[in-house]
């Protein structure tokens, strides 16, 4: 079976002439959409024939633009020094920024008009994008002036931007002094890190400790940085209007406030649990109290688990039919018609994504498969996101644009299923290592993210009333940690530096980069839930579901599958999936 990806339903090669010929008509269009904005959105008359002549030259801009883009991200991926798809990457960003002319432009015109109903009735284009533009209507109102909004974006590339690349920078040249035995090595911060997985304690010990030893050397410029970049945030939130930092965020992902708020109550409330967890692991690792930080990745148990590339394909293809025909042959058209590029060989970037080409109506997926348990399980997981492309079949591309907080639902849900079936048949010191695995995994997204919520919070509200030092930084996130993981942790080895390195700290357009990533978790093992209480009577809402994730808000995603993301009831319904794993890994551990 084939580990590499076929393109050629994009193009042949950056010399195609398609290709070419479509480069050109991007360029085309946009100047078209441009000149076109400019002439028709000074006055409110004939509202819906101007929305129609803008989305019909918006989508058919995206219909080029997409696709190129797709191709040259993609190409990128696997071969990091391809100087022809790097310049594409770059000519495409460029005009995307311009596109954010003629955008702003209708997002304001939108704001003008008497009557938003003026727009629909027709049964086109503004009826089939009704929640687009209300959403673009609504927000419209936290736009600034032209003027501000064009200085807002030139200071940013000498403002938050700059102190991102800088923060970059450093923390991706910075070298961390490990001694392991006799041996003293200087390797890069990220694989001093995943020496945290480690089998021999010592070695995640020594490591952590250089890793904590190393922040000293860019401590200061980290600081500045993320001072900075919450600065503008915080500067620019208020200019536009909005009541906080958190409310842009949650307006950006469809998030009512009182959903997150109940997402966070239920996580609070399955904090002894998880501390029960840590606690019970620090004792088979040989610890009196709460686990280690350095500790808290250790290997419980050994998975002898091993999967060719072909059985692994087998085993994920079997297992999603178990939920629904249509997921299952989603996959297998996936491996047989050489959607994955799973071989990893030099150039190639490391981890593993899912690419939904909506252009073409298929997805590409980009993993590093070696044959172990968690390769086999992340292919899953990115067939998932997959799917959910193939949910969103038939909606243009405005309408299968969602949220954060939703990215995560298919992934997690498949990824479920296949790690259920593999711990159904594994013998008992698998189980032992695939329940651990999945714990670790969960507490990772529910507590520590937890942890990043309460200092992010903190930082914006201390840095209202000026910058915070470095130790500031520092006891601000051994609090969080503290508050997060209670005793599950031992309070003499927590980690004050993880906010130099998170990324998602420094950009002052993705504020709260964290609390998605649990409501993505819980909303997928929620379903999951759900699907185990009503079996095939849960397969169609949740096609149902998946296929209205980008015209919809999160609630009333929700609903579709029966759902009330306000009510704490779910978030415990989600999280009692993961305390009944605790309990069954404290049980026989």
């Amino acid at each position: 079976m084939e580990m590499t990806w076929s393109l050629e339903a994009l193009y042949r090669s950056f010399d195609d002439p398609v290709f070419e010929n479509d480069l050109a008509f991007v360029k085309q269009s946009l100047d078209e959409l441009t000149t076109w904005a400019n002439n028709h959105f000074d006055a409110p008359e004939n509202p819906r024939e101007k929305a129609e002549g803008y989305l019909q030259r918006l989508l058919r801009f995206y219909h080029k633009a997409y696709r190129i883009s797709a191709f040259a991200n993609l190409s990128l991926s696997v071969e990091v020094k391809n100087t022809r798809a790097l310049k594409t990457v770059e000519r495409m960003e460029s005009f995307l920024s311009t596109l954010k002319v003629p955008q702003v432009k209708f997002q304001r015109w939108l704001t003008t008009l008497a009557d938003f109903e003026d727009l629909f009735g027709a049964n086109g284009l503004t009826d089939e994008h009704r929640f687009v533009l209300g959403e673009l209507r609504d927000n419209g109102r936290y736009l600034l002036s032209d003027v501000e909004e064009a200085l807002a974006a030139k200071m940013a590339q000498t403002g938050s931007a700059a102190w991102a690349k800088l923060q970059n920078v450093v923390s991706s040249t910075l070298l961390v002094e490990v001694t392991i035995g006799e041996t003293v090595k200087k390797v890069p911060l990220p694989v001093a890190r995943n020496m945290a997985y480690d089998q021999d304690p010592k070695v995640r010990k020594t490591a952590f400790e250089a890793e904590i030893e190393s922040y000293k050397n860019i401590e200061d410029v980290s600081a500045a940085c993320l001072n900075g970049i919450k600065g503008e945030a915080i500067t620019l939130s208020k200019a536009r209007g909005y009541a906080s930092v958190l409310d842009r965020t949650l307006r950006d992902s469809r998030i009512e406030k009182t959903t997150l708020e109940s997402m966070l109550d239920a996580i609070k409330d399955s904090l002894p649990a998880f501390r029960r967890y840590f606690r019970k692991k620090a004792r088979l690792l040989g610890h009196s109290g709460g686990l280690p930080f350095y500790d808290l990745f250790a290997p419980i148990g050994e998975i002898d688990l091993r999967y060719t590339y072909e059985e692994a394909s087998a085993f994920i293809i079997k297992n999603f039919g178990t939920f629904s025909q249509h997921l299952s042959n989603f996959a297998k058209n996936a491996f047989e018609k050489r959607w994955i590029d799973a071989l990893p060989r030099e150039g190639k970037r490391g981890g593993a994504f899912c690419s939904n080409l909506r252009v073409i109506s298929e997805s590409r997926i980009m993993a590093n498969f070696s044959g172990s348990f968690n390769n086999m399980t992340t292919l899953a997981h990115e067939l998932g996101h997959g799917y959910h492309g193939e949910c969103l079949r038939g909606q243009t591309l405005l309408n299968s644009r969602y949220t954060m907080p939703i990215a995560e639902t298919a992934s997690i849900f498949c990824e479920t299923i296949v790690t259920d079936a593999a711990f159904n048949q594994a013998d008992d010191q698998a189980k032992l290592a695939i329940l651990e695995h999945q714990i670790s995994s969960a507490a990772q997204v529910i507590v520590d993210i937890y942890s990043r919520f309460l200092f992010e919070t903190e930082l914006i509200q201390r840095r209202e009333e000026g910058s915070l030092s470095v130790e500031q930084l520092k006891e601000a996130m051994k609090n969080a940690q503290m508050r997060a993981y209670g005793d599950g942790l031992d309070p003499e080895v927590l980690h004050p530096y993880m906010w130099v390195n998170k990324p998602h700290y420094y950009n002052a357009e993705n504020n709260f980069y964290n609390f998605p990533y649990s409501f993505g978790l819980l909303f997928g093992k929620g379903l999951y839930a759900e699907y185990l209480e009503k079996g095939a009577a849960f397969v169609d809402s949740y096609r149902q579901l998946l296929a209205e994730t980008g015209r919809n808000t999160v609630a009333e995603i929700g609903k579709i599958a029966g759902i009330d993301v306000n009510q704490t009831a779910f978030w415990k319904k989600s999280l009692r999936m993961i305390e009944d794993k605790i309990e069954q890994f404290t049980r026989i551990a």
